[in-house]
Parts: C-alpha cells; structure tokens; sequence
C-alpha cells in the first residue's frame, strides 16, 4: 500500500532485488548510487498494511546496510531456540490475550485471599 509518489519512483528508477515469505518486495535503485550519503538506496514495499516488523531479520540488516548480501547470500547463524519470524500481531484477532482477559472472553479468577481493596 505504497503512495502513489513511491510506487512512481520505484517504477522509474528501481531495480526489484527479492520477495520474502510475507510478500513483501524489497528494490535498489538502478544505476550509479545517488543517495545522499552516495551509497545505493534501498526500500521495501509492503504487501498489505506498512508495518515494519514484517520485515525478517535478514532483509532488515541489508535494507540498513549492514551487509551488501541478499539474504540468499548471506550466512546467517541460527540457534536451535530461535522460532520462525512473526511481524508485530497487536490490534489483530491473533494478538496474545492473558488468562483472565476481557478480550478472551474468559473470567478473571478470584484475587489472592490477603488482597484487600483500597477505599477513600
């Protein structure tokens, strides 16, 4: 869901270097760098809702320059604890909700016996 003004300029003056799992697309400009600091620039176009946690770890390091590899090129280590990535799910229907949460719709279990409201 890109402005009008980026979808333009990615038209004219971008170069589509990958997609990851979530559908996002992520471009270089074409040609000789000229970005303000003279290194190529680099964006993503979201599939859906602009969110920057959708992007994955190893498309984040090479959007902010940390590595001139595209993911497929890149070595990136993994632990055996580390789980697949997930954007950002706050204000979705999958966002967590707590036992005892009024948007679970469960009820709250009674307060411990020794708590004692405060009254003015």
């Amino acid at each position: 869901m890109a402005t009008i003004g980026t979808r333009l300029y990615t038209w004219w003056h971008g170069e589509q270097v990958g997609e990851d799992q979530f559908g996002n697309r992520y471009y270089r400009e074409k040609g000789k760098p000229t970005g303000p600091t003279g290194r190529e620039r680099r964006w993503v176009l979201y599939k859906g809702t602009p969110e920057a946690s959708k992007v994955p770890p190893a498309w984040h390091i090479w959007l902010h320059y940390t590595t001139d590899n595209l993911p497929d090129a890149q070595d990136l280590p993994t632990a055996d604890w580390q789980e697949e990535h997930m954007p950002n799910l706050t204000g979705t229907q999958f966002a967590y909700h707590p036992d005892g949460s009024i948007a679970k719709g469960a009820d709250r279990k009674p307060a411990a016996p020794d708590y004692e409201a405060w009254k003015p």
